[in-house]
């Protein structure tokens, strides 16, 4: 299992916009239904996604790019910016150990908002989803 971050080109905070933070969930929820990787969390934030997942299938390069590629071909049609970067390159991944609370790890993840300061309770944000909490 793996946190990732991973955030937009120039930290421009395009998920703002609820269409395109839609957008993104959407790119997430298609992969775990694709067989690609288990979704146990994530958090749709301004300008960065932090995303809990299980790599079910292929490498997590693939995985990450295909949820960037699939998500910036969207949001770049919607904006009618083809071809404009929509991710910085790159992300940061941390490997759970077996000894991490798994619980705690989701909870940090949905809690990013409040921390913040967008809002004083997750639930009042719309863009996460966590299966444990």
């Amino acid at each position: 299992m793996y946190l990732l971050t991973t955030v937009t080109q120039g930290r421009r905070p395009l998920f703002g916009d609820p269409r395109l933070a839609r957008v993104v969930v959407r790119a997430l929820r298609t992969l775990s239904d694709e067989g690609a990787g288990t979704t146990h969390a994530f958090v749709i934030m301004p300008d960065h996604v932090h995303w809990l997942v299980t790599l079910s299938a292929g490498s997590l390069d693939g995985l990450v790019a295909r949820a960037k590629s699939r998500s910036a071909r969207e949001i770049n049609a919607l904006r009618s910016t083809q071809g404009t970067p929509v991710w910085q390159r790159g992300f940061h991944d941390h490997a759970l150990r077996r000894d991490e609370d798994v619980r705690e790890v989701a909870r940090y993840i949905v809690g990013n908002p409040v921390r913040a300061g967008i809002v004083g309770n997750p639930r009042d944000y719309p863009w996460w989803d966590a299966e444990w909490l």
